[in-house]
């Protein structure tokens, strides 16, 4: 009988130890997992997978990021990445509704090209609850904890294009005509501008006699601000900053129909094609070349860096209301009439004969 309870007894003892060491191994594991970060980036749940990219674009309407697209994608299938491209023309509802399709879709990195800064901040809450880093293409997305901003110097461009235009129009009467106003990088090159501007309009030398925003960086809406600048001045203006060429194609396009194109210099940005053609052409002063292949380069080699979880050089930061964003910026090339054969015909970015196709030898 007694050797009958012993039996039991030390079969329950043994059991008891299972069930402790079955219960510790478990407990361990929790542990482990408890113990990892709340939010992962995507990388780490897909370790193994290839890098996929999303690309949130505001517009694909202009040449200029036709090219951003198409140098981003090139790059990132070089890198090994797949991108996802998604353009919302200046929709921020829609341009939401995209980047939450892409951050469904488990994209490693979102690069955002914002159609407003402000709205934009939902995306980056929104990727940085599934895990997924942002980066601001071009244009600061602002009041959020973006993760990285890739741009070139905006404020000096802004001070590039006041130079080049003051050097041509030391005195008069200015016409400023900014990009958006959703913008934030419109308002740095404003900025830009005024760091040139400003001591001329002190000392008199100067004169604002228009200035305004362009809705949606709509080019008919420039027109439209241009033709009533050169309404209310009586056509006497000796200057346009115009923010980019797509609005200093417009400007042009007004001063025509005053029988002023070439008499009035104008600014530009983007080296679009048209605006180089303009320049060598003799009706636009100047544009500002911003190598849009070296800026989407440097884009999918940070995003790629940031899926493989390595270490991203900056080279500066820039306050955006909330944060100071680790941040990239290239440096910006002056193209005029004297120029442009060293520069973007040069660096291969537009051809001798496109450029000079209307220019008769």
């Amino acid at each position: 009988m007694r050797d009958k309870w012993r039996k039991k007894i030390v079969l329950y003892l043994f059991l008891i130890f299972i069930f402790a060491l079955t219960a510790c191994t478990t407990n361990s594991t929790t542990k482990e997992i408890d113990g990892e970060p709340k939010v992962k980036t995507k990388t780490n749940r897909n370790k193994g997978k290839k890098i996929t990219i999303g690309f949130s674009m505001d517009t694909l309407r202009e040449e200029r990021w036709l090219r951003d697209r198409d140098y981003l994608v090139a790059k990132g299938e070089e890198l090994g990445a797949e991108v996802f491209v998604e353009a919302a023309e200046g929709d921020d509802a829609l341009q939401i509704a995209q980047a939450e399709a892409l951050i469904s879709q488990g994209v490693d990195v979102l690069i955002v090209v914002p159609h407003n800064a402000d709205a934009a901040a939902a995306i980056v809450e929104k990727a940085h609850v599934a895990g997924i880093k942002v980066i601001a293409y071009d244009r600061l997305i602002t009041n959020s904890d973006i993760d990285l901003y890739i741009s070139f110097d905006s404020i000096l461009i802004g001070e590039l294009q006041a130079k080049t235009v003051v050097a041509q129009a030391p005195k008069g009467k200015y016409v400023l005509i900014e990009g958006a106003d959703t913008d934030y990088t419109a308002h740095l090159y404003k900025q830009g501008q005024l760091n040139v501007l400003q001591p001329l309009i002190d000392r008199g030398e100067i004169e604002i006699v228009y200035e305004q925003w362009t809705d949606d960086w709509n080019p008919a809406v420039a027109l439209a601000n241009v033709e009533r600048a050169l309404k209310v001045n009586n056509n006497q203006i000796d200057a346009i900053i115009a923010a980019n060429d797509a609005i200093a194609g417009v400007a042009i396009q007004a001063l025509e129909k005053q029988n002023l194109a070439g008499k009035i210099p104008v600014s530009g940005l983007d080296a679009e094609l048209a605006g180089c053609q303009r320049i060598v052409e003799g009706t636009q002063l100047m544009t500002i070349y911003t190598s849009i292949k070296d800026m989407a380069d440097t884009a999918a080699e940070a995003a790629v860096k940031i899926a493989k979880g390595e270490k991203i050089t900056t080279n500066s930061t820039e306050n955006n209301g909330k944060i100071n964003v680790p941040t990239i910026l290239l440096e910006p090339v002056v193209v005029t009439k004297e120029t442009i054969d060293e520069t973007v015909i040069a660096q291969g970015f537009h051809k001798k004969e496109d450029v000079y196709k209307s220019v008769k030898e």
